[in-house]
């Protein structure tokens, strides 16, 4: 949805052979990206992600972070390393992310920050505790950002997809993006730091 609007792209995720499959189809299209292999969960990888990206297609204007790793469980049966690596990634990841872009926003006095949410924020399941629980953390990280780093210039929110992201669907992954870029659209003097992305009641 950002490439339509003239943006380049640079993606980050931990399979190589899928990122350069992506690349190669965005390529095709004549969208200008990039890949680089990194784990969310380890901060010296992703940092020199961003190096990487930054030294090849200069300074992040709008960074979107989607990564999620989910480990099933309730509260009583969980590991706690798991719980503490899948966290790492749900929620430091993000912040670690944002920390590599928002001195080259403050600098340029703009920038987008969006940050993939998810219903089990305002709805947890015991089933899937350690994703509720990373999800909530977020919301919350994104609200301290926002209030944080406005006075910059710099957007700071969360989609919060209430539902399962399925092609043919309400979650269709194209409305969704369409979320984030109304996010990204909004006039500087309203702006919101939250959508929240829920299938209406008939």
């Amino acid at each position: 949805r950002f490439a339509r609007e003239g943006y380049a792209l640079g993606l980050v995720a931990r399979p190589a052979a899928k990122l350069e499959g992506y690349v190669a189809e965005l390529t095709a299209e004549g969208i200008q990206a990039v890949g680089v292999a990194a784990d969310a969960a380890d901060a010296n990888s992703l940092n020199g992600a961003f190096a990487a990206i930054h030294d090849q297609l200069g300074h992040t204007d709008v960074l979107v972070y989607n990564a999620a790793y989910i480990t099933q469980g309730t509260p009583s049966t969980l590991d706690p390393e798991a719980f503490v690596a899948d966290f790492r990634v749900n929620v430091v990841g993000a912040l670690i992310a944002a920390q590599a872009c928002i001195p080259h926003m403050r600098a340029a006095g703009q920038g987008m920050i969006l940050l993939t949410g998810g219903g089990l924020a305002l709805y947890p399941a015991a089933a899937y505790s350690s994703l509720a629980v990373g999800k909530a953390a977020l919301r919350n990280l994104t609200k301290s950002l926002h209030d944080e780093l406005k006075s910059d210039g710099i957007h700071v929110a969360t989609v919060t997809i209430a539902g399962f992201v399925q092609e043919g669907t309400y979650f269709d992954p194209a409305k969704i993006a369409e979320a984030y870029f109304d996010l990204y659209a909004q006039p500087a003097d309203s702006l919101d730091w939250e959508i929240v992305y829920a299938q209406p009641q008939e």
